[in-house]
């Protein structure tokens, strides 16, 4: 059950840097500057990261806990 909890929570944290990507995503596009180019790349990249960790996360609880369908 604590496995089930911990996979819950994962899911809902990557949902959560999936759409802050999308809107960083769309703050790119809409903004111009090297400055502004910089600093949303720098944040992207972080949240990239982060969704990496996550999904190494997610799966080795589903590889202790038995898979799960996508």
């Amino acid at each position: 059950m604590a496995n089930s909890a911990a996979l819950a929570e994962i899911e809902r944290r990557i949902q959560v840097i999936e759409d802050n990507l999308r809107q960083l995503q769309e703050q790119a596009a809409a903004f111009s500057g090297a400055a502004d180019e910089e600093r949303n790349a720098s944040r992207i990249a972080d949240q990239e990261a982060k969704l990496a960790a996550l999904l190494k996360e997610r799966e080795a609880l589903m590889g202790k806990g038995g898979k799960r369908g996508n």
